[in-house]
């Protein structure tokens, strides 16, 4: 359900985007063109929402009638938002691309677990054990997102 194969993924999208194309409804109505229009962004969007693993679980909850509130750190494990606030700390004080690609490195392997778990949670249909992990995930990448930033600084 969750696990998504990204080749077959961007095949289909391709295949879905060259058949709504402008090119083909050039010589169509104008009514048909705003269609092809619509149902493209509708792939593109859907595209995006499926290719990362956060926005695809994310949005696997919302099918669900659940989701994360932004802001909700009351309820988070303290362990976990400490291990949160050293990993930024670490982050902040790397003052070399060696420094913050080991965080990077962390997180990318962090972020492949939970996704890991997220699947099983999902196959167990575990939802609320899901929506903790996609809680989870969503610093992680964030962090990844911190990194990359201060890897292009680092250049």
């Amino acid at each position: 359900i969750y696990t998504v194969g990204t080749v077959r993924l961007q095949k289909t999208y391709l295949k879905l985007q060259r058949s709504l194309h402008p090119d083909n409804f050039s010589q169509k109505t104008a009514k048909e063109q705003e269609y092809s229009e619509y149902q493209s962004a509708l792939v593109n969007k859907a595209y995006r929402t499926l290719l990362k693993p956060l926005s695809r679980g994310l949005y696997m909850l919302e099918l669900n009638g659940m989701g994360i509130e932004e802001g909700t750190d009351a309820g988070a494990d303290p362990l976990f938002l400490m291990e949160l606030m050293e990993i930024n700390q670490a982050l902040d004080e790397a003052r070399s691309k060696e420094e913050s690609a080991k965080i990077g490195a962390s997180m990318k392997e962090k972020l492949k677990d939970l996704t890991e778990q997220i699947d099983a949670s999902l196959h167990k249909g575990e939802l609320q054990a899901a929506k903790a992990l996609l809680a989870q995930m969503k610093y992680f990448a964030n962090i990844e997102e911190k990194v990359k930033e201060k890897l292009s600084e680092l250049m």
